[in-house]
């Protein structure tokens, strides 16, 4: 399976222990290989071989708001 780059738009990040916990969220999620969180731009670019829902599910399950971003 290839690898894909999904963005996500993440609201309610105010802080950086937020942006850490939404950063260790996506991590976690399996088949991802690495997830950069921007705290100004609230948004996340995730790298790796996962579907947009669960990476949603995981920084929702975090306590936050996220969607697939618009290209």
């Amino acid at each position: 399976m290839t690898q894909t780059k999904i963005e996500l738009d993440i609201t309610g990040m105010t802080c950086g222990h937020c942006q850490s916990g939404v950063t260790q969220a996506l991590k976690s999620v399996p088949g991802v290989v690495d997830a950069q969180v921007n705290l100004k731009t609230g948004k996340a670019v995730v790298q790796g071989n996962v579907e947009p829902q669960q990476l949603i599910a995981a920084v929702v399950e975090e306590g936050y708001a996220a969607q697939v971003a618009n290209p």
